[in-house]
């Protein structure tokens, strides 16, 4: 690659296109809002159906998701500087693994896993 244009690239801001007011990306992150806000809505109704801890924390890992959505809506339209946007996205992406691990520890197996598990 050209190293004048590399350096180019990372010297100028208007190298890159920038993401505000980007129309594609306002797309993917509207259908991403509908998807994980429908997610979220049926984790609330199953969390309030079972009212378990395991539940409570899908809930919680899904509304980390839709968050992420709205932080991305906000770097659209430029009210989330991009330093920030990645600082909370990447915070987010590792809460959500978390919580959804710490599910899976925490819960128990199922008489079935314990059946097949079993070799007798």
């Amino acid at each position: 690659m050209n190293s004048s244009l590399v350096w180019t690239v990372l010297q100028s801001d208007s190298a890159w296109p920038g993401v505000e007011g980007s129309l594609p990306l306002l797309c993917v992150i509207a259908l991403a809002g509908v998807g994980t806000g429908l997610l979220f809505a049926i984790s609330i109704l199953a969390y309030r159906q079972r009212g378990s801890t395991r539940y409570f924390l899908v809930m919680v890992a899904v509304g980390a998701l839709f968050w992420r959505t709205i932080v991305g809506f906000g770097t659209v339209f430029g009210v989330v500087p991009m330093p920030v946007h990645h600082l909370t996205e990447h915070s987010l992406d590792f809460l959500i693994a978390a919580i959804v691990l710490y599910a899976l520890l925490r819960s128990k197996p199922t008489q079935f896993e314990m059946d097949f598990d079993d070799p007798s």
